[in-house]
C-alpha cells in the first residue's frame, strides 16, 4: 500500500482534500481499516461534516457499505443518525 493511511485519515476529517488526494494517487486503500483506529477515512469525513471528501472518496472506490469495526454505524447509518441530509444523499447514490 502506498501513502500514508493515517495521513490519510487526518485529511478526510479534517477536509484537506489536496492531502487526500494525494494519498489515494499513491495507492492509500481507502477501505482499510487500521487497528488502532477502526474506521474508514468515508466514515470519518461524514462524521466531521467534510462532504466535498466524502464524495471524493466515493469516486475513488470507498466502499458505502462497509461498517466501522469500532462502532455501529456504515456510512449510511451514520449520515442518518447525524440527521444530515446532503450525506444521506451523497452516500445513497453509490449504494449498490
Amino acid at each position: 500500500m502506498g501513502g500514508d493511511w493515517k495521513e490519510m485519515l487526518y485529511a478526510a476529517e479534517k477536509g484537506d482534500l489536496d492531502l487526500l488526494t494525494y494519498h489515494i494517487k499513491m495507492g492509500a486503500d481507502p477501505n482499510y481499516q487500521h487497528p488502532e483506529f477502526l474506521t474508514t477515512p468515508l466514515i470519518e469525513s461524514i462524521r466531521t461534516g467534510q462532504l466535498h471528501c466524502a464524495k471524493y472518496l466515493l469516486e475513488n472506490g470507498a466502499d458505502p457499505t462497509i461498517k466501522e469495526a469500532f462502532g455501529p454505524h456504515t456510512p449510511l447509518a451514520l449520515a442518518k443518525f447525524l440527521k444530515n441530509k446532503e450525506a444521506i444523499k451523497l452516500v445513497s447514490a453509490y449504494l449498490p
